[in-house]
């Protein structure tokens, strides 16, 4: 099975413009990420999808690759898909949008998304995480889902999922697992050319939740396990807490 890898990397962003460029250590947090999918064996090629030529130019400059995309897309799957379409002569089964601010990589998660597509059955896949903390529970930021028996996702919503009726909310946790979704996707080669063509849709658009468009048009998701926290950043005080940790 050949694996491509896309990092979607925006300079524009509301709580961190030129994130991706921002220096963790002696190095830009794109060239973390770059190197740590790099160093995944199960992945072929790695190429970096920007909107922006500083970003461009600063892989390059490190001898990673990168691609120009379209300012205008909705979602980083959009760019993957932008990605592939233009790697026409590109051989690969599977591609991965690896968050482009999570510069600590984690190999396991990769690797378990790569290896739920054995399965001749699985169209997408992305990982969950089991929630821990009310906190986590009741923000809207932390999205949640539900899955069958399967292993496929019934839902995602920014709400508890689901709904421990005959119970008070502080004992949610303790009656009930809750898991929280990861951002990390795989596609089958073909399914990701598909998705890419899809209108928005209802609950999408009342969750701003792009994965809820695949799920309404009738594709699955497989959803696997992980108990490793990701590290993201998406301001400049998460930067400063990472940039201690690697002193």
């Amino acid at each position: 099975m050949k694996v491509l890898a896309v990092i979607p990397a925006r300079y524009a962003s509301t709580r961190f413009p030129g994130k991706p460029l921002a220096m963790i250590g002696n190095k830009p947090m794109i060239q973390w990420v770059w190197e740590g999918v790099k160093g995944i064996g199960a992945i072929g090629e790695a190429v970096v999808a920007t909107d922006d030529e500083r970003i461009l130019k600063a892989v390059e400059s490190f001898g990673g690759k990168a691609m120009m995309t379209s300012d205008s897309h909705r979602s980083g799957t959009d760019r993957c898909g932008e990605v592939l379409m233009r790697m026409a002569d590109s051989k690969a089964d599977v591609v991965i949008n690896v968050q482009g601010d999570e510069p600590r990589v984690e190999h396991t998660q990769i690797e378990s998304l790569i290896e739920a597509f054995a399965d001749s059955q699985v169209q997408i896949a992305t990982l969950k995480k089991r929630i821990a903390t009310q906190d986590e529970l009741f923000s809207p930021n932390v999205v949640k889902v539900t899955t069958d028996l399967k292993g496929n996702a019934i839902t995602f919503s920014r709400n508890p999922i689901p709904f421990l009726r005959g119970r008070e909310q502080k004992e949610w946790l303790d009656a009930q697992p809750y898991f929280k979704h990861i951002g990390i996707y795989a596609f089958r080669r073909e399914v990701l050319e598909q998705v890419v063509r899809l209108e928005q849709t209802p609950i999408e658009l009342s969750e701003s939740l792009e994965q809820m468009r695949w799920i309404e048009n009738g594709y699955k998701i497989a959803v696997r396990e992980t108990g490793v926290e990701n590290i993201g950043v998406d301001t400049p005080e998460d930067l400063a807490r990472l940039n201690a940790a690697v002193r």
